[in-house]
């Protein structure tokens, strides 16, 4: 993948002292293959909300982080943990309460055919786990991702995130298609993207190899963010069910409230996926994830395999998980993410019509994509302009990124405590280094 608004050592010359020494110190312990954002990467040493501080006591708006999703270093999360924390942390295989009771209050919010839940420590773990049990459930090893999807770190998952480059070569068994790119298909984008997954598994059947399932992040985020229109998924879904696979809704980033409308990206679709991947959000950061499964697509492979996560689903994690809930529902952040996210969207609308190079806005609650183009005729991707206007709103305290597989479409997806007068900040100084683009 990429990274083209990554650090570059060779134009750090507006990078302090301190943090080119911080740098050089972290390629020599950390290695190459780390990446810093930014061609003036950030230092930061507090968070608190939407908001993160650098040594200096510097502000900086994010509209990035989904991970701390009711905000960095929320009151209320951090005392569950700590108060867990002083009494027991210990892994799944003892008996103990609060584990059951987040599982049972996690669940609730789930359709009812989804009924068991498997604690994991990250997403990448959750989605492998989903892959192990749809190889058990349907007998097939095939598996269809989108051509820029992203879906974890293991060496499985590597080889079905496109996203990761020539670095990570695509597996034997995976065939991808075309995201459902609502701006540049003409026609119904559901029927289109069905179509695509059709096509990739006759190409499996011509290899010889049986279906096993199509993995999806239900808002395409890597691919560049695409969550229109509501219901384009439906006839994809039935088209690997008709072929005996099951359909992994990937959601450790559209899920727990952030596309406003539902708690999870696949119900803004009408349905009710197989197995649903969840990731750190679930514990603000707190490593904890999970995957959500029907009982009967999991019976295989429970009555087969001996599945333990040393620390999956602890009971400090389960604290985590649990407060996360307590902050969503309290703190109304599904409704403010709707409230909040039609304001920006508004915002974005506005600025397209001053700014040409703003050739879509879109997006549901709190993540929303704004794809820059050369030109509205050709919809070229200006990735270049990206990059410049990702790296001015850095200057200007503002924390963004871009996605795509040109890396053209702003990426924004802050904590859902963003408020109205936060995404006017933000707004504001889009404009602003816009309009120095311009000129």
């Amino acid at each position: 993948m990429t990274m083209i608004n990554a650090y570059d050592p060779a134009g750090a010359g507006a990078v302090p002292e301190r943090e080119r020494q911080m740098i050089a110190r972290r390629q020599r312990l950390l290695g190459p293959a780390y990446r810093l954002f930014y061609e003036n990467p950030v230092h930061v040493v507090r968070g608190e909300g939407a908001r993160l501080y650098d040594p200096n006591g510097n502000t900086y708006l994010d509209v990035y982080n989904n991970v701390a999703c009711v905000g960095h270093s929320h009151p209320h999360v951090v005392e569950a943990i700590a108060r867990q924390a002083a009494v027991l942390n210990t892994h799944t295989r003892y008996l103990n309460d609060l584990v059951l009771d987040y599982a049972e209050r996690l669940l609730a919010c789930f359709p009812p055919a989804l009924a068991h839940v498997m604690f994991t420590c990250t997403g990448s773990e959750a989605n492998d786990l989903a892959l192990r049990i749809a190889r058990a459930h349907t007998g097939g090893t095939g598996f269809i991702v989108t051509r820029f999807a992203y879906h974890g770190v293991t060496g499985t998952l590597a080889g079905m995130s496109p996203s990761l480059g020539e670095g990570a070569p695509l597996g034997e068994a995976v065939r991808t298609v075309p995201a459902p790119d609502s701006y540049r298909t003409e026609g119904d984008v559901g029927a289109r993207f069905a179509q695509d997954v059709e096509a990739a598994i006759a190409d499996m059947k011509r290899a010889g190899i049986r279906p096993a399932g199509l993995i999806v992040d239900t808002i395409f985020s890597s691919d560049g963010i695409f969550p229109d229109p509501a219901g384009f998924l439906a006839p994809a879904v039935e088209a690997i069910r008709r072929a005996g696979g099951v359909f992994i809704a990937d959601e450790v980033q559209p899920g727990f409230g952030r596309t406003g409308s539902h708690m999870w990206g696949f119900a803004r679709h009408g349905i009710t996926p197989d197995m649903v991947s969840l990731g750190k959000p679930m514990g603000n950061g707190h490593p904890i994830a999970g995957l959500v499964v029907r009982p009967e697509v999991v019976e295989t492979f429970g009555r087969t395999v001996r599945y333990f996560n040393t620390f999956g689903g602890n009971p400090v994690s389960c604290a985590a998980g649990m407060a996360v809930l307590d902050v969503i529902e309290k703190e109304g952040l599904l409704d403010n993410a709707r409230r909040v996210g039609a304001h920006l969207k508004g915002g974005l609308d506005s600025l397209a019509q001053r700014h040409e190079v703003i050739g879509d806005v879109r997006g549901a609650g709190l993540f929303v994509g704004v794809e820059l183009v050369r030109d509205r005729a050709s919809r070229a991707p200006a990735g270049d302009i990206a990059a410049r206007l990702v790296n001015g709103l850095r200057e200007r305290r503002i924390l963004i990124s871009a996605a795509g597989p040109a890396g053209n479409v702003l990426k924004i997806r802050p904590p859902l405590v963003f408020s109205e007068a936060d995404a006017d900040l933000f707004l504001a100084a889009v404009d602003e280094v816009l309009g120095g683009l311009a000129q």
